[in-house]
């Protein structure tokens, strides 16, 4: 738990789970205020639970949602009332502290100096500089002649921190360890999330999954450890959750997208209990580990929604470990096991299906193709699904179930769908080859929130970012980009335990495999795979990969820059789907 103090009565933190209340009951702390909206992000632990934490713990609780980036003079005089009317001493959290702290400087400017604001802020962790006008204002202070903190502004600028921002700043820091860069991240952990598969079937132990993001963010990046909330392309500069802009010459968009549970009903309220799990969340991987070792007879699902997700091959890989457990203990026979996607096929390339049906049929596992998701009721453990037949009829049918592993429907990050940079679909709009932005020629991106056709893999920004790298620089120097990115996607599909398909593809489904088939045959599965996933891959994830190592990841460079015709029919492939 990482609490700031920025006066007596006063202490701010990060998001806090329910396990921290007890701790800040333990410190002294009264009360506590929530300055967060529910449901802000695919990673906010459940309000209602913090909420019941601090009445066990005899804590007063205020929810006082303030928006990111919007901070009004309501909101202000609203957090001051509450200031006033408090037992102290008092915890307040948002997403990272900022917007408290910025709550706290804006209320206290009315009988303080701005500048002891600012250093109170500061000592606390918090750099409130481009603040200063408006608590001068607020303190009634003559604004003529006061210094106004100047604009910060970077060569270039990243939002997010997971492994496409990291990877890009390591790309471009091994081409020039003098550039400019920051990175707009707001967590303080950074997670290898392709493990969490593994951690699902019992092979890796959560925390092997994630460091302090501290321990990745390279020491000569600027590292803004807040929340981007908007864009403004024409002035060049992104907004923060505190309503500081931040300009950059260079802008790479690399945020990752959302789960989006509250799309199904019920699911939310259920996950992590009552039989009903998901590899998709970092918290929850270890109660399917769980599942699958006490489960001995009875119904499983596991369930697909309709595309675009990261990792497709992700809710199949939970299935097969599971089967294959079952298999080994003698229990498999006494358990159903129904694989519910809504797509119409096993797995998008087709050179693939036939090993990973030698593995369905292996485990009798029942497959549902055109089933989604709509619906969870955990107290029943019943599970309702629209099936869609081959002339597009539909009706809702119901399943009962013993243990559910749930695949969310995925989206852009609302702050990217709202924004100037996405397309019809919410999604950042770029070029499939270069990953430059289709209107704004200073704007990048990469990873799961972009509109290419790929697939939304960590293998796929080992190559996407040296891209972005390339084209940056190239950028940055009046040029064209002329590195180009093929599509290439790689889904390592655990089929049992020591056994993987390894799959790897690009645009349009074009095989791209990595070794040549002497070595190791991606179309059938095989144990070299297997190390590969287990042994390599999270290494060369954290000693490589984020550092810029672009081992078997060099960009191509075209003599001239990709025409349009050349980018759409990078894409035909999606247009036929």
């Amino acid at each position: 738990m990482e609490i700031h103090q920025l006066t007596p009565f006063l202490s701010v933190s990060p998001q806090i789970s329910a396990a921290d209340v007890g701790l800040a009951a333990a410190k002294g702390f009264k009360s506590i205020i929530c300055n967060r909206p529910e449901h802000e992000s695919q990673d906010q632990p459940d309000m209602a639970e913090i909420r019941a934490a601090a009445e066990r713990h005899g804590l007063a609780w205020h929810y006082q949602p303030v928006i990111s980036g919007q901070i009004t003079d309501a909101d202000v005089e609203q957090f001051q009332t509450l200031m006033n009317q408090l037992q102290g001493p008092v915890l307040a959290f948002c997403r990272t502290g900022t917007r408290c702290c910025t709550l706290w400087a804006l209320s206290e400017a009315h009988h303080l100096d701005a500048d002891a604001i600012l250093t109170a802020a500061s000592q606390a962790g918090y750099d409130l500089s481009a603040q200063r006008d408006r608590l001068q204002a607020r303190s009634g202070q003559a604004s003529q002649g006061a210094m106004k903190a100047p604009e910060r502004r970077h060569e270039v600028l990243i939002i997010g921190g997971g492994a496409a921002g990291q990877s890009v700043a390591g790309s471009l820091l091994q081409r020039d360890p003098d550039i400019d860069i920051a990175i707009i991240e707001p967590r303080q952990e950074h997670y290898y999330q392709p493990g969490w598969t593994l951690v699902g079937g019992g092979v890796f132990e959560r925390r092997e999954t994630v460091r302090p993001m501290s321990d990745v963010m390279p020491h000569q990046v600027k590292w803004y450890q807040a929340a981007a909330h908007a864009f403004e392309p024409e002035l060049r500069r992104v907004i923060l959750e505190d309503g500081e802009p931040i300009g950059y010459r260079i802008l790479v968009v690399a945020p990752g997208l959302t789960l989006d549970w509250d799309a199904i009903p019920g699911l939310r309220e259920t996950l992590g209990r009552n039989g009903v799990t998901s590899n998709y969340l970092f918290d929850l991987a270890p109660y399917t580990w769980e599942l699958v070792q006490s489960t001995r007879k009875g119904k499983a699902l596991f369930t697909q929604p309709p595309m675009p997700i990261k990792c497709a091959g992700a809710p199949q890989k939970a299935m097969y470990l599971a089967c294959d457990h079952w298999l080994r203990e003698s229990r498999l026979s006494d358990i159903e096991v129904e694989f519910c996607t809504a797509g119409a096929a096993l797995f998008g390339v087709a050179d693939y299906v036939p090993a990973l049906m030698q593995y369905v049929e292996r485990y009798g596992i029942e497959l549902n193709f055109q089933h989604n998701l709509i619906a969870v009721d955990g107290n029943s453990r019943t599970a309702r699904f629209r099936v869609t037949d081959a002339e597009g009829n539909s009706q809702e049918v119901e399943k009962s179930f013993d243990m559910l592993h749930v695949c969310p429907p995925q989206r852009a990050p609302s702050f990217i769908s709202e924004s100037p940079l996405a397309d019809e679909a919410g999604w950042i709009a770029l070029n499939p080859e270069t990953l430059q932005h289709s209107r704004y020629g200073d704007i990048f991106g990469l990873g799961d929130a972009g509109n290419t056709p790929n697939a939304k893999t960590a293998a796929a920004v080992r190559k996407q970012a040296p891209v972005v790298a390339e084209n940056v620089l190239r950028a940055l120097k009046g040029e064209a980009p002329r590195a180009i990115y093929d599509g290439y996607g790689s889904c390592p599909l655990t089929v049992e335990r020591g056994k993987i398909v390894l799959a790897e593809f690009g645009y349009g489904g074009k095989l791209l495999p990595s070794f040549p088939e002497w070595i190791v045959d991606g179309k059938q599965a095989s144990r070299f795979s297997w190390l590969l996933k287990e042994k390599m891959l999270p290494w060369i994830y954290w000693n490589a990969m984020l550092k810029g190592h672009e081992w078997m990841a060099k960009p191509e460079i075209l003599h001239h820059s990709p025409t349009e015709q050349e980018a759409q029919e990078a894409c035909n492939f999606a247009d036929k789907k």
